[in-house]
């Protein structure tokens, strides 16, 4: 993992938010959003920054099964070094257009403890935040907006109960006061040139889904490389999309993904392939596999199938396979598998994965594919797929 690709990003965030205090969001085009290559998303959540000579960083680490505790674990968990709230949802307009929504908030502690006087500003902070909004619509549209923020002023952060996670206007909370769902999403994205804007309501989901074993899932066979993660897998979605100054009404099913770590991928793995599918016949299925650099794919590679009851068994790296078919280039010359071969022979599902689009490029400071994605044969359905660590030559 290049601690120097870490160092610069977490430099440049903390760079991007004007001192004066008049907001969070970024006023420079960051890397990747203008066709150079930004850093990779496994750059973020990865790797052993800050590590000492022992390998020791200071931040508490994900090593074993632990008791999830609920709302508060929809909060923060600022004693772990990476933390995200991720939801995405595939959606239809009544005349039938495809529509898809991303949001994700980051929170990376800087150092493990800080401390900070009375008299001291109030600008000093060992967090920071990255916020990412991202929008598909018909015809290959697709749309992505950062923002970032110190954890100062109330200017980001998330709130357990009741449940709220922003950035500025940006946000995703409860609607009710003592519940946690139903949700609302609600941002602008009107500092670019081609403006968009999403409303959204999700409610009736399945979950929380403990990922992996009982919520903690291994990302390698080193201790420490894993991550606490669970999963509302499937949410009704209604509201609103504005996508190139046309505001449509969307419908369709959301996936939200909670996951907090310390250090998740070894120096020998260079990205992952993650699939979160809405199958046709009311089971949800996500697996994700992890590349290592000379070509083979990670045996911490692992999966979940959720019941239309709600019931979820662990899927491993044996259960399925995934092969890439068809690669579409960018402009840096990274190929990036928008066709997959899904199987997975247990569940009775095989098929082929077809991105609803080639280029559903986030060319944001952290650069990295997600877009919506359909699957065919005999258990047919939609989602999300989400790739990283593609390069050029």
């Amino acid at each position: 993992m290049p601690e120097r690709a870490r160092c610069l990003l977490l430099i440049w965030l903390l760079a991007a938010v004007p001192a004066g205090g008049e907001g969070g969001s970024s006023a420079a085009p960051p890397p990747g959003s203008d066709g150079r290559p930004g850093l990779d998303l496994g750059a973020l959540i990865g790797g052993d920054f800050g590590a000492s000579a022992d390998g020791q960083t200071g931040f508490a680490v994900a090593d074993a099964p632990r008791v999830f505790v609920f709302p508060a674990d929809h909060g923060p968990h600022p004693d772990f070094r990476s933390e995200w709230w991720y939801l995405v949802s595939h959606l239809k307009a009544p005349d039938g257009r495809d529509y898809g929504v991303q949001f994700t908030l980051f929170r990376q502690a800087l150092a493990p403890e800080v401390d900070v006087d009375a008299g001291d500003s109030r600008w000093r902070t060992r967090q920071v935040w990255m916020a990412h909004v991202a929008v598909s619509g018909p015809d290959g549209v697709h749309r992505a907006g950062e923002r970032f923020a110190r954890d100062a002023l109330g200017l980001a952060g998330v709130r357990a109960e009741p449940f709220a996670a922003w950035l500025e206007d940006w946000r995703l909370e409860s609607i009710h006061p003592d519940q946690f769902f139903p949700l609302r999403l609600t941002a602008k994205v009107d500092d670019v040139p081609r403006p968009f804007a999403v409303d959204l309501v999700f409610d009736g989901a399945r979950g929380p889904i403990l990922q992996g074993d009982q919520g903690f899932s291994r990302k390698s066979e080193r201790a420490g490389n894993a991550s606490y993660y669970y999963s509302y897998t499937r949410m009704a979605a209604q509201g609103q999309v504005r996508l190139d100054g046309d505001e449509v009404a969307v419908d369709g099913l959301g996936w939200m993904d909670r996951e907090w770590s310390t250090s998740v991928l070894d120096p020998g793995q260079v990205g992952w392939d993650w699939f979160a599918l809405h199958l046709d016949d009311g089971r949800d299925l996500m697996v994700f596999q992890i590349r290592r650099d000379d070509g083979s794919i990670d045996g911490a590679s692992s999966g979940v199938i959720v019941a239309e009851d709600g019931s979820s068994e662990a899927l491993t790296a044996a259960d399925f396979s995934l092969e890439p078919l068809s690669s579409w280039q960018d402009e840096t010359g990274a190929a990036w598998p928008v066709s997959w071969r899904l199987t997975v022979p247990a569940l009775g599902i095989s098929g082929r994965v077809e991105a609803r689009h080639p280029d559903q490029l986030n060319r944001l400071a952290v650069r990295y594919w997600e877009g919506r994605v359909c699957l065919d044969g005999p258990v047919p359905g939609c989602g999300y797929l989400e790739m990283t660590g593609y390069t050029g030559p």
